[in-house]
Protein backbone atom coordinates (compact mmCIF):
# COMPACT_ATOMS: atom_id res chain seq x y z
CA UNK A 1 0.00 0.00 0.00
CA UNK A 2 1.63 3.33 -0.90
CA UNK A 3 0.49 6.30 0.24
CA UNK A 4 1.65 9.66 -2.13
CA UNK A 5 1.26 13.29 -1.28
CA UNK A 6 0.67 16.04 -4.05
CA UNK A 7 2.62 18.92 -3.90
CA UNK A 8 2.54 21.92 -5.99
CA UNK A 9 4.34 20.82 -9.12
CA UNK A 10 5.52 17.52 -7.47
CA UNK A 11 4.62 14.54 -5.34
CA UNK A 12 6.28 12.69 -2.81
CA UNK A 13 5.72 8.82 -1.01
CA UNK A 14 4.75 9.24 2.21
CA UNK A 15 4.32 5.68 3.36
CA UNK A 16 4.75 2.78 2.10
CA UNK A 17 3.61 -0.83 3.30
CA UNK A 18 3.72 -4.30 2.44
CA UNK A 19 1.21 -7.15 4.16
CA UNK A 20 -0.97 -4.45 4.96
CA UNK A 21 -3.99 -6.16 7.20
CA UNK A 22 -7.56 -5.45 5.67
CA UNK A 23 -8.14 -3.37 8.34
CA UNK A 24 -5.24 -0.88 7.52
CA UNK A 25 -6.39 -0.43 3.83
CA UNK A 26 -9.87 0.44 4.95
CA UNK A 27 -8.61 3.29 7.58
CA UNK A 28 -6.05 4.60 4.83
CA UNK A 29 -8.76 4.35 1.99
CA UNK A 30 -11.31 6.39 3.93
CA UNK A 31 -9.37 9.41 4.42
CA UNK A 32 -7.82 9.48 1.26
CA UNK A 33 -8.83 11.96 -1.43
CA UNK A 34 -9.21 8.75 -4.02
CA UNK A 35 -8.00 5.13 -3.44
CA UNK A 36 -6.40 2.69 -6.58
CA UNK A 37 -7.05 -0.98 -5.97
CA UNK A 38 -4.87 -3.40 -8.16
CA UNK A 39 -7.14 -6.20 -8.08
CA UNK A 40 -10.34 -6.96 -10.05
CA UNK A 41 -13.40 -5.73 -8.82
CA UNK A 42 -15.61 -7.88 -10.30
CA UNK A 43 -16.29 -11.32 -12.89
CA UNK A 44 -17.41 -11.67 -16.76
CA UNK A 45 -21.16 -11.31 -16.80
CA UNK A 46 -20.95 -14.12 -19.43
CA UNK A 47 -19.25 -16.18 -16.85
CA UNK A 48 -21.66 -15.46 -13.71
CA UNK A 49 -24.48 -16.71 -16.34
CA UNK A 50 -22.43 -19.68 -17.38
CA UNK A 51 -22.07 -21.05 -13.64
CA UNK A 52 -25.96 -20.87 -12.99
CA UNK A 53 -26.71 -22.41 -16.37
CA UNK A 54 -24.52 -24.95 -15.07
CA UNK A 55 -25.60 -25.50 -11.73
CA UNK A 56 -28.99 -25.74 -12.62
CA UNK A 57 -28.65 -27.98 -15.38
CA UNK A 58 -29.55 -25.11 -18.24
CA UNK A 59 -26.65 -25.48 -20.36
CA UNK A 60 -26.61 -25.68 -23.90
CA UNK A 61 -24.77 -27.33 -26.83
CA UNK A 62 -20.91 -26.52 -27.35
CA UNK A 63 -21.13 -23.61 -29.07
CA UNK A 64 -19.52 -24.35 -32.75
CA UNK A 65 -16.05 -21.85 -31.80
CA UNK A 66 -15.51 -22.84 -28.26
CA UNK A 67 -12.09 -20.92 -27.99
CA UNK A 68 -14.03 -17.96 -28.84
CA UNK A 69 -16.64 -18.74 -26.66
CA UNK A 70 -14.59 -19.86 -23.63
CA UNK A 71 -12.77 -16.36 -23.96
CA UNK A 72 -16.06 -14.33 -23.51
CA UNK A 73 -16.19 -16.41 -20.80
CA UNK A 74 -12.98 -16.06 -19.14
CA UNK A 75 -12.84 -11.91 -20.14
CA UNK A 76 -14.24 -8.91 -19.11
CA UNK A 77 -15.32 -6.20 -21.07
CA UNK A 78 -12.83 -4.05 -19.39
CA UNK A 79 -9.71 -6.88 -19.71
CA UNK A 80 -10.52 -6.85 -23.58
CA UNK A 81 -10.55 -2.94 -23.66
CA UNK A 82 -7.02 -2.91 -22.18
CA UNK A 83 -5.73 -5.53 -24.49
CA UNK A 84 -6.54 -3.63 -27.51
CA UNK A 85 -5.70 -0.20 -26.24
CA UNK A 86 -1.90 -1.33 -24.54
CA UNK A 87 -1.36 -4.88 -25.78
CA UNK A 88 -1.27 -6.18 -22.14
CA UNK A 89 -3.74 -8.90 -21.57
CA UNK A 90 -4.86 -8.56 -18.19
CA UNK A 91 -5.53 -12.23 -16.52
CA UNK A 92 -8.78 -14.38 -16.42
CA UNK A 93 -10.22 -13.33 -13.04
CA UNK A 94 -12.53 -16.58 -14.18
CA UNK A 95 -9.62 -19.12 -14.50
CA UNK A 96 -6.77 -17.96 -13.00
CA UNK A 97 -5.32 -17.12 -9.23
CA UNK A 98 -6.94 -13.68 -9.60
CA UNK A 99 -10.03 -14.61 -8.45
CA UNK A 100 -8.48 -15.21 -4.76
CA UNK A 101 -7.15 -11.46 -5.28
CA UNK A 102 -11.11 -10.72 -6.36
CA UNK A 103 -12.44 -12.07 -3.57
CA UNK A 104 -10.34 -10.14 -1.29
CA UNK A 105 -11.28 -7.25 -3.25
CA UNK A 106 -15.12 -7.67 -3.12
CA UNK A 107 -14.43 -8.03 0.90
CA UNK A 108 -12.76 -4.73 0.90
CA UNK A 109 -15.22 -3.34 -1.05
CA UNK A 110 -18.29 -4.33 1.14
CA UNK A 111 -16.50 -3.19 4.10
CA UNK A 112 -16.14 0.42 2.51
CA UNK A 113 -19.48 0.44 1.40
CA UNK A 114 -21.00 -0.46 4.60
CA UNK A 115 -18.67 2.00 6.34
CA UNK A 116 -20.57 4.57 4.25
CA UNK A 117 -18.22 4.96 1.48
CA UNK A 118 -20.46 4.44 -2.02
CA UNK A 119 -18.63 2.02 -4.19
CA UNK A 120 -18.95 2.33 -8.20
CA UNK A 121 -17.45 -0.23 -9.92
CA UNK A 122 -16.93 1.65 -13.57
CA UNK A 123 -13.88 4.04 -12.38
CA UNK A 124 -16.53 6.76 -10.97
CA UNK A 125 -16.19 6.51 -7.51
CA UNK A 126 -13.61 7.11 -4.97
CA UNK A 127 -12.08 3.80 -5.39
CA UNK A 128 -11.15 2.54 -8.22
CA UNK A 129 -9.90 -0.56 -10.07
CA UNK A 130 -5.94 -0.15 -11.30
CA UNK A 131 -3.90 -2.65 -13.42
CA UNK A 132 0.04 -0.77 -13.49
CA UNK A 133 0.98 -2.92 -16.14
CA UNK A 134 -1.37 -1.33 -18.60
CA UNK A 135 -0.52 2.10 -16.56
CA UNK A 136 2.86 2.04 -17.39
CA UNK A 137 2.05 1.20 -21.04
CA UNK A 138 0.33 4.44 -21.77
CA UNK A 139 2.86 6.63 -20.11
CA UNK A 140 5.41 5.28 -22.13
CA UNK A 141 7.59 3.19 -19.78
CA UNK A 142 10.16 0.74 -21.26
CA UNK A 143 8.02 -2.44 -19.39
CA UNK A 144 10.30 -5.09 -18.92
CA UNK A 145 9.75 -8.56 -16.71
CA UNK A 146 10.34 -7.11 -13.30
CA UNK A 147 8.63 -9.57 -11.64
CA UNK A 148 9.92 -12.08 -9.04
CA UNK A 149 13.76 -12.99 -9.26
CA UNK A 150 14.38 -10.41 -11.53
CA UNK A 151 16.04 -7.56 -9.43
CA UNK A 152 18.00 -5.91 -12.71
CA UNK A 153 14.78 -5.77 -14.30
CA UNK A 154 12.98 -3.80 -11.57
CA UNK A 155 16.02 -1.77 -10.84
CA UNK A 156 15.35 -0.32 -14.30
CA UNK A 157 11.88 0.37 -13.99
CA UNK A 158 12.79 2.32 -11.23
CA UNK A 159 15.14 4.51 -13.19
CA UNK A 160 12.68 4.60 -15.81
CA UNK A 161 9.87 5.92 -13.98
CA UNK A 162 12.00 8.60 -11.69
CA UNK A 163 13.25 9.39 -15.27
CA UNK A 164 10.05 10.27 -16.85
CA UNK A 165 9.01 11.52 -13.58
CA UNK A 166 11.45 13.81 -12.08
CA UNK A 167 8.83 15.48 -9.60
CA UNK A 168 8.05 12.37 -7.66
CA UNK A 169 9.81 11.84 -4.60
CA UNK A 170 10.22 8.07 -3.50
CA UNK A 171 12.06 9.80 -0.51
CA UNK A 172 13.13 6.36 2.05
CA UNK A 173 10.74 4.20 0.31
CA UNK A 174 12.96 3.57 -2.77
CA UNK A 175 15.37 0.80 -1.09
CA UNK A 176 11.67 -1.02 -1.07
CA UNK A 177 10.72 -0.15 -4.74
CA UNK A 178 13.79 -1.08 -6.13
CA UNK A 179 13.96 -4.70 -4.56
CA UNK A 180 10.34 -5.20 -3.94
CA UNK A 181 7.96 -5.26 -6.85
CA UNK A 182 4.66 -5.32 -5.36
CA UNK A 183 6.11 -1.70 -3.56
CA UNK A 184 6.69 -0.62 -6.77
CA UNK A 185 3.06 -1.59 -8.13
CA UNK A 186 1.43 0.09 -4.81
CA UNK A 187 3.59 3.41 -6.52
CA UNK A 188 2.22 2.81 -9.84
CA UNK A 189 -1.29 1.93 -8.66
CA UNK A 190 -1.30 5.60 -6.71
CA UNK A 191 -0.10 7.20 -9.42
CA UNK A 192 -2.75 5.94 -11.57
CA UNK A 193 -5.25 6.80 -8.83
CA UNK A 194 -4.15 10.53 -9.06
CA UNK A 195 -4.54 10.74 -12.78
CA UNK A 196 -8.33 9.19 -12.49
CA UNK A 197 -8.69 12.11 -9.75
CA UNK A 198 -7.40 15.03 -12.03
CA UNK A 199 -9.98 13.49 -14.63
CA UNK A 200 -6.99 12.04 -16.90
CA UNK A 201 -8.86 8.29 -17.99
CA UNK A 202 -10.32 6.42 -20.37
CA UNK A 203 -13.57 5.73 -18.88
CA UNK A 204 -16.57 3.33 -20.42
CA UNK A 205 -18.78 4.13 -23.32
CA UNK A 206 -22.47 5.12 -22.93
CA UNK A 207 -23.49 1.48 -23.82
CA UNK A 208 -20.39 0.21 -21.39
CA UNK A 209 -21.14 1.51 -18.48
CA UNK A 210 -23.76 -0.99 -16.97
CA UNK A 211 -22.06 -4.03 -18.10
CA UNK A 212 -18.31 -2.00 -16.49
CA UNK A 213 -20.51 -1.41 -13.07
CA UNK A 214 -21.18 -5.01 -12.05
CA UNK A 215 -17.76 -6.37 -13.81
CA UNK A 216 -15.47 -4.00 -12.82
CA UNK A 217 -13.46 -0.98 -15.22
CA UNK A 218 -9.66 -0.87 -15.17
CA UNK A 219 -8.49 2.97 -15.65
CA UNK A 220 -6.13 3.70 -18.08
CA UNK A 221 -4.38 6.95 -18.09
CA UNK A 222 -5.37 9.24 -21.06
CA UNK A 223 -1.75 11.78 -20.27
CA UNK A 224 1.52 11.34 -19.53
CA UNK A 225 2.99 11.21 -16.17
CA UNK A 226 4.12 14.57 -16.07
CA UNK A 227 0.25 15.82 -16.05
CA UNK A 228 0.21 14.28 -12.56
CA UNK A 229 1.50 17.29 -10.36
CA UNK A 230 -0.81 19.73 -12.02
CA UNK A 231 -3.15 21.07 -9.46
Amino acid sequence: MASIEWLEGGARVVGLDLRVPDAAILDSALHAEIVGIDAPFGWPEAFIAFLSAHRDDRQGPPDPNPDAARRILAFRETDRVVAAATGNQPLSVATNLLGLTAMRASGLLAALRDRGEPVERAGFGRVVEVYPAASMRCWGLPVVPYKGTNPAGLTGMVDALLGAAPWLDLGSFEHSCRTSDDAFDAVIASLTARSRAIGNWIPPGDDQRTLASREGWIVLPSSDLNALPSL
